[in-house]
């Protein structure tokens, strides 16, 4: 392997690098400044003073369902190298659909568990 084969990579990272210090600086100078009782240090900053409480409570049901999609989000995730190598252990008689296969399953198992225990039902 030569240094050639990674400049894509390397010009991306440069530009990501770059891209970060344009918006740092960027913020840096045309950003609001203020003290520190100002409206600026609050949580939501549109330029009105808040009225009420400025915290709220979020039910549990509301946690578990985001832990549920990030859960699901991520394990399709992992079919993503799955797809881009599937052609390669075909080609060299490796067996792959099986272990996929099981990987599904669990998934699927999973979800419809979810499901009938109620986990997804947003109104309960």
């Amino acid at each position: 392997m030569e240094v050639s084969d990674f400049a894509p990579i390397l010009v991306q990272i440069a530009f990501a690098a770059g891209l970060a210090g344009v918006i740092l600086t960027a913020s840096h100078l045309f950003g609001q400044r203020g003290s520190k009782g100002s409206i600026k240090n609050s949580a939501y900053e549109c330029g009105i003073k808040s009225e009420g409480k400025t915290s709220t409570r979020f039910s549990v049901k509301f946690y578990v369902t985001a832990m549920l999609f990030i859960l699901f989000d991520i394990e399709v995730l992992f079919l993503i190298p799955w797809v881009l190598v599937y052609r390669d252990f075909i080609a060299n008689s490796l067996p792959i659909l099986g272990p996929i296969l099981f990987f599904l399953t669990v998934l699927v198992v999973g979800l419809f568990y979810e499901i009938k225990k109620g986990g997804l039902d947003w109104e309960k």
